[in-house]
């Protein structure tokens, strides 16, 4: 009866999203809306979030066409920190790519490249201060980088080897170090947003002055955890800073699953009424400067702010991925927003900073950084070569005190080891 009172409607209609490109499409970008460098107005850091709800929809950007820094949101860094920044930058590639194929060779089972996002997570190393606890997604390795992790500590995390601070229980790239604060990573999507607004909420209570940073991908925004993590920050005014790294693709589907269709990521934020920006994210300026303006906006009780990077992820997913099953292969030089390391290499020329002889230099030292450091890691060992930790310290470091059951099958484990006769290693 009630199909017959409405036969005069049209059936109704799910709409599934659809990439606009699949493998051996000719890709064209030319849709994508880029707002000219320095077009962005820059709210004071003081003002009501409710007053530049505008800045979601648009992009913050700095580097213009002739590579020049323009606009009220150019950060005026030095030229030494410019310097400094693209040597980090540089080396977050060099570093992924000799891990990268290290995965490739059988020393360790999975790696995860940045290529294409440089320019998120290192300069925001250098506008939070170094005591600002990150929570981190899988490809902020250039937070640890920037701050002066040892490589040598990195690789031995990635290969689950002797020198492993985390004795090879977590899977590689998973790393975790508190003495760059730099919180645990975890693979479950979208852990780390409650954890740093939990972070920052104490931070608050307690009268420090530091704040909380967090990352994850668009396709993460999906997760209840992020929608979570945002009310408790709006509501309690958490000192923290919320970063979306839009590249485009989760791990096989597009941004689209989680919402690019409709609105910008950024705009989450008008939603939950705190403080929202769009920025380029291949370019360091505008990241520098978005991530600045938001820390000032957080250490002086504005409440918390959400970055959406606007980015591209130029590899796949993971090792573990094939990017030509379910994307086209132009689509990564098509890009329109460029790389993000030649953006700020040619900006530094531009300004009479630097010049291509220099640059071939660095990167040459930087990848004899990498490799000295790769082959000092693996004196440690090598995943493929089998266990590197004394197996009755698989029960140690997951607990403060470890629980009477898990007492029990420790000595339970190393009676059966002992009764087999297999040699095996005790922790000293």
């Amino acid at each position: 009866m009630a199909d017959a009172a409405r036969s005069n409607l049209p059936p109704l209609a799910l709409h599934v999203p659809e990439p606009k490109f699949r493998p051996g499409d000719t890709v064209d970008f030319s849709d994508v809306e880029i707002p000219a460098a320095g077009s962005v107005r820059r709210p004071d850091t003081a003002e009501d979030a409710r007053g530049f709800t505008d800045l979601v929809y648009t992009m913050v950007r700095v580097l213009d066409d002739d590579n020049r820094a323009v606009g009220p949101w150019d950060p005026k860094l030095s030229p030494d920190t410019l310097r400094r920044m693209l040597r980090h930058m540089a080396t977050v590639r060099a570093f992924d790519e000799r891990m990268f194929r290290a995965q490739r060779q059988g020393k360790t089972s999975f790696y995860m490249k940045s290529l294409g996002e440089e320019a998120v997570a290192v300069p925001q190393a250098y506008a939070l201060d170094a005591d600002d606890m990150c929570f981190p997604s899988y490809r902020q390795q250039g937070l640890l980088i920037a701050r002066g992790c040892p490589l040598v500590d990195m690789m031995n995390q990635i290969y689950s080897n002797a020198g492993d601070k985390l004795q090879g229980k977590q899977l590689p790239i998973m790393y975790s170090e508190k003495r760059f604060s730099f919180f645990s990573i975890s693979g479950n999507l979208t852990t780390q947003y409650p954890q740093a607004v939990g972070w920052a909420m104490a931070s608050a209570s307690k009268g420090d002055t530091r704040i909380a940073a967090t990352w994850c991908g668009e396709g993460s925004t999906a997760e209840g955890d992020f929608h979570s993590a945002l009310t408790f920050a709006t509501v309690y005014r958490a000192p923290v800073i919320f970063n979306v790294v839009n590249n485009q693709w989760a791990i096989s589907s597009f941004s689209g699953f989680a919402g690019a269709e409709a609105t910008t990521f950024a705009a989450r934020a008008v939603g939950y009424g705190i403080a929202g920006l769009r920025v380029d994210g291949n370019d360091a300026l505008a990241v520098y400067a978005a991530t600045q303006w938001a820390a000032e906006r957080a250490r002086t009780n504005q409440g918390p702010t959400l970055i959406e990077h606007f980015t591209y992820r130029a590899e796949g997913h993971s090792t573990s991925d094939d990017p030509s099953q379910y994307r086209s292969a132009g689509e990564p030089t098509a890009w329109p927003l460029g790389d993000p390391i030649r953006r700020l290499k040619d900006h530094l020329i531009t300004i009479g900073e630097w010049d291509e002889e220099r640059q071939a230099a660095m990167d040459k030292e930087v990848a004899d950084e990498v490799k000295a450091a790769q082959k000092e890691a693996e004196k440690n060992g090598i995943l493929g070569h089998g266990l590197h930790q004394p197996l009755d310290t698989l029960f140690d470091g997951v607990f403060e005190e470890m629980p009477w059951h898990l007492r029990e099958q420790q000595a339970q484990m190393i009676a059966e080891e002992e009764e087999s006769g297999r040699p095996w290693a005790r922790k000293k």
